[in-house]
């Protein structure tokens, strides 16, 4: 996997949506994996990892992967692996650099600091347990 760099902002290019190099093209790969802490819109194609979180941008794993490491996909069993050791990690999580917010101000830095990462919902924490998940009505 190549390592693009921190991405987890609002406004954040399409880094998922990656044309295949021209160097693989050439020895026939049509496909290749794609893992990402950002965003692709729906016409997008390929093989995708979509909103990986925690992001790079706060310290989640995305932000230790290194050029090289091996990185284990299973499907059927909805597991995503970073193949280095917990040493090592612990290492990098050490040596890591939070990256200066892309916003200081306004709408932006308060999506930064007050939406919560996917795994929580990617929601505003104040809304936090506020509504449940039923629909009681048609929202078209």
């Amino acid at each position: 996997m190549r390592v693009v760099g921190p991405v987890g902002y609002p406004g954040m290019p399409e880094v998922g949506n990656v044309d295949l190099p021209e160097k693989l093209l050439r020895k026939g790969v049509k496909d290749m994996i794609r893992i990402s802490d950002g965003r692709m819109s729906g016409t997008a194609a390929g093989t995708v990892v979509l909103h990986v979180s925690p992001e790079s941008a706060v310290g989640g794993t995305i932000a230790l992967v290194n050029d090289g490491d091996i990185i284990e996909l299973d499907v059927e069993k909805r597991r995503l692996h970073l193949d280095v050791s917990q040493e090592e990690l612990q290492k990098r999580k050490e040596a890591w650099k939070k990256p200066d917010p892309v916003a200081t101000r306004g709408y932006v830095k308060l999506y930064i600091d007050n939406v919560q990462q996917a795994h929580l919902g990617a929601d505003w924490e104040v809304l936090n347990g506020g509504s449940g998940s039923e629909v009681t009505r048609d929202l078209h």
